[in-house]
């Protein structure tokens, strides 16, 4: 009788030690969802790899939390309902920490800040970046985003018409074809692309006042302890200088 005890016992913490097992390995590998279509901070190369400083951070911050990092693309109109229907555990795409947003989402501290600008071709008579001088124009932006908000709302109310676009990189080519009188964006993506185009067909107008916002990792409202270490991670990054050097990578001036 002993002896059939231990047998179960043994066989009872075999099984624990499995599936303990099991729940560990699971825990060590993390999920992110970026877009893929918005260059510099993520974006597809023409072999197919996924590269930019959002994939470089996330891989920093799966490096410092000593997790395996999977990173995959999903459409940007979609990208929080794949969160939400668990495709993936955080998002780490330049997504702007909105009010309207962490109703759906927890977002972490920031891990850059950044405002809206205005581009417009080089022989534009746009010169400001107030409503008012957009006024009769067709000004184009990518959908749901801050940038889509402001095009629709402050433009949109001064006499502007707003185009959205699925992508980014749809409405800067719409801009190069003249379909547009101007874009507005992220300002780092957009002196990230006037300093890579070759047809030299526009111009920063400016910045966009009162429109600076900081940008956040997004994980589901209930996963406190995932938001938590990755604010650790990004505090230690930051503090190690590994931030500094993926920043370096893609701009000469500090995002942070």
């Amino acid at each position: 009788m002993q002896i059939s005890r231990w047998i179960i016992s043994a066989a009872g913490a075999a099984i624990f030690m499995v599936a303990a097992g099991s729940l560990s390995q699971a825990a060590e590998k993390l999920k992110i969802g970026t877009e893929g279509a918005y260059p510099p901070f993520n974006t597809i190369t023409s072999d197919g790899k996924l590269v930019g400083f959002d994939v470089d951070i996330a891989n920093a911050l799966c490096a410092q939390m000593k997790v395996e990092c999977e990173i995959v693309t999903q459409d940007w109109d979609g990208i929080i309902p794949a969160l939400q229907a668990k495709k993936f555990d955080a998002i780490i795409a330049s997504m702007s920490i909105t009010e309207e947003r962490k109703k759906q989402v927890a977002f972490t501290n920031k891990y850059y800040t950044t405002p809206l600008a205005l581009v417009a071709p080089k022989d534009s008579d746009i010169t400001s970046t107030e409503p008012a001088a957009l006024a009769g124009k067709t000004v184009g932006a990518q959908a749901s985003t801050t940038q889509a908000d402001y095009a629709q709302n402050a433009y949109g109310k001064a006499g502007a018409e707003a185009k959205l676009y699925p992508t980014q990189e749809e409405a800067i080519t719409d801009l190069q074809n003249g379909r547009l009188d101007a874009v507005i964006s992220d300002k780092f993506v957009l002196v990230d692309w006037l300093k890579k185009a070759s047809d030299d067909c526009c111009k920063l107008v400016g910045d966009v006042k009162g429109t600076e916002t900081q940008a956040g990792i997004a994980v589901r409202l209930e996963d406190t302890e995932l938001r938590d270490k990755l604010n650790a991670a990004i505090d230690a990054i930051v503090a190690d200088g590994t931030y500094k050097k993926i920043q370096a990578r893609y701009f000469d001036f500090d995002i942070y």
